[in-house]
Formats: structure tokens, sequence, C-alpha cells
């Protein structure tokens, strides 16, 4: 498969990033490209689901096994998706972005079904990687056309720029489990910017970057994405902090019924 976003332009990725802490190519993949990736992702959801892990499985509603929210770890499952993971161009802009090379780490189906799918918190990924010194990014491709209807994604512009992280705390939405507590200031409000785009349309950003998405208010309309997590070669992961918050969550997760015990 080939991705018409081989020829977009380096300079700009790395200025963009630099600046803005969030880059958009609009589109990466072609109409032809995208086709095919929900083609493979339709597949992927009737074949590979069933024997997934059940902690790389979240749904809106756990009884309903069509309102799957959230899947990790897709190229472990797929050879298809292992491509598009370590040979695709999202490695090769990630490169671009943080100026090393990197490690690929997740990837992730994404997904808010018309009407139940549900807001996700301001956050900045950082603060759930663990990681010193904090140089990730967080790829993002638009499966289908994206905007506040359905719940586009929103950055704060510059925010990875500011030392350390925003506090942040339980939110009780599954998959995003943390939020930042003190966000909606003047400031938070003057620098954020709302990104629709359609099939194809493909954003990163640095693990420090604030962003969050709406939710799904179109009673017929799905939003579907594929998400790519990348570490610097550079950063070390505090392996204790990362397993005990993983551990935690996972119990928590199970006691409240959000995935199966």
């Amino acid at each position: 498969m080939t991705a018409s976003g081989e020829t977009f332009d380096s300079s700009a990725v790395a200025h963009d990033f630099q600046q803005n802490g969030y880059l958009t190519i609009d589109p990466l993949y072609s109409t032809a490209d995208m086709e095919r990736v929900n083609e493979e992702i339709d597949r992927f959801l009737r074949e590979r689901v069933p024997s997934m892990p059940d902690e790389q499985v979240y749904y809106e509603d756990p009884t309903d096994k069509t309102s799957i929210k959230q899947l990790q770890k897709l190229f472990d499952h797929d050879p298809f998706f292992h491509d598009m993971m370590f040979e695709g161009p999202a490695r090769r802009i990630a490169e671009i972005a943080l100026g090393e090379e990197v490690e690929a780490v997740n990837m992730q189906f994404f997904n808010k079904p018309p009407g139940v799918g549900k807001a996700t918190p301001p956050h900045q990924d950082g603060y759930f990687f663990h990681l010193d010194p904090p140089l990730a990014v967080t790829g993002w491709l638009a499966l289908e056309p994206v905007n506040h209807e359905n719940g586009c994604i929103h950055y704060v512009r510059g925010s990875h720029q500011h030392q350390g992280y925003r506090p942040h705390a339980s939110t009780g939405v599954l998959g995003f489990s943390q939020g930042i507590t003190d966000f909606g200031s003047e400031s938070d409000n003057a620098e954020t910017v709302a990104v629709p785009g359609q099939a194809g349309t493909f954003l990163m950003h640095h693990a420090k970057t604030i962003h969050w998405a709406e939710a799904n208010a179109s009673q017929t309309r799905s939003r579907r994405a594929l998400g790519f997590i990348y570490y610097a070669k550079s950063a070390k992961v505090d392996l204790a902090a990362r397993d005990g918050y993983q551990a935690a969550l996972d119990a928590r997760l199970k006691a409240e019924g959000k995935i199966p015990s």
C-alpha cells in the first residue's frame, strides 16, 4: 500500500511540530489507500478481536460487543497493521518530528460510536508514558470524515513547551483514565485549535501537548481512527512506575466492571 503522504514537506512537518506541538498532513493517505485500510480494519474487527486479551479491548458498553471504543497493540495481532506501524509513513514522520530514531510502542484503534461515543477529557499522553526525557509522539489517522459533530481533536497550541505536566486525576473515562484537573484557563481557551478533517487526514502531537475531543453527537456517524505511539530512542521508561500504574488501572477497571475480571 502506497501512502500519498510520502511527498509531504519534511521541513514544514518539523517546524509545525516544534512550534505548535502538533502537525497536520491533510491528507496523508489517498482515497484508495483509505478504502483498503478500512477494509482491513473491518476484517480485523471480525477476525482478530475475538482472540485478543480482555485488557486490549475496551467497549462503551461491556454488554454490547458492537460498541468497541478502543483496541490496543494492533500490530501484535496482524501483519497488515504491523507493516503499517513499522514500515509506513507514520514512523518516518515521528523521526522527523523528534529529530531522532524512534521505537514503535503501540498502535490503537479508536471509535466513538454514534450517539454514545463519550468525550475524551483534556490530557497529556506523556503523563501515562513515564518517560525521561518526555520525548514521544502520538499519531492519529482519521478513518472517516471528522468534525465537531462526531468528535474532532482539539489541541492547545504550544502547550508542549511548558515545564512538567499539568495536574491530572481520575476521569472515569475508559481508555483515558486521567485528565487535567485545572483545564479551562484563559490561556487554554485562547490557544485551542480544533482539527476537523477527511478520511486520510493525519495528525501527530508531542507527548506533552494538551488535547481532547468532543463526544459524538451524531446519531448516524461513527468516528473511527488509528493511533500510532512512538518513543524517541533516547527516552527511558520508568518501568516500575509504568507497570505499577497499569496494574492498578487494570484492577480498578475490573472492579468497576469496565473490563472482564
